[in-house]
């Protein structure tokens, strides 16, 4: 028989992610974010390629970021409104992980293996720090998906792309409850 964790199973069962724009310092010091990293780090890697890394922007990096996004949101002829939202998680950021995909050369393990486990981190670094009575969220939005503006605002290499940007913090408000998928509808039992 199994040996089963009762607490764990209740936590991911009620588990919420908290807004980042209801984020707020303190945040985690170098310390406590690092053993979340660690938990983080444990996720399915795939043939151990490690085919992401982790990247620290603290609240001093947020506004060249938050510049950024304006910057390149504006070259790209974006509306208004979504220059805004692509600097809105810098403005008011405190303490973000961006995961980074890695994408390394491998005959054994397929290039789309090495993006699900970049996924994994970022959800993996969300539960930890959720679990460690942080308030976190998993943000992207299109300035994550714009090449230059991951060149520029992260040095990342051709080979690189972000994964997620996962914000970190202390929650001011708790969020309500939201619908969660009907099992029914989305299970087939073979």
């Amino acid at each position: 028989m199994p040996t089963p964790n009762p607490q764990a199973l209740e936590f991911l069962q009620t588990r919420r992610s908290r807004p980042a724009k209801t984020l707020d310092a303190p945040v985690p010091d170098r310390e406590a974010l690092t053993e979340l990293l660690r938990a983080a780090a444990r996720t399915p890697d795939h043939g151990k390629l490690e085919p992401w890394r982790f990247i620290v922007v603290d609240r001093a990096a947020m506004a060249p970021l938050a510049e950024l996004a304006q910057t390149r949101g504006e070259a790209l002829e974006l509306a208004p409104e979504q220059i805004a939202k692509g600097r809105a998680q810098f403005d008011q950021g405190h303490l973000a992980v961006v995961v980074v995909e890695v994408q390394k050369p491998s005959q054994k393990i397929p290039a789309l293996e090495q993006t699900y486990s970049a996924g994994a981190v970022c959800l993996a670094l969300l539960n930890a720090a959720l679990a460690a009575g942080w308030g976190a969220n998993w943000l992207s939005g299109w300035a994550s998906h714009d090449r230059m503006f991951m060149e520029q605002g992260f040095a990342l290499a051709p080979h690189e792309r972000i994964a997620g940007i996962i914000h970190i913090g202390t929650e001011k408000s708790a969020p309500p409850e939201r619908p969660r998928p009907d099992l029914e509808a989305i299970t087939t039992w073979l």
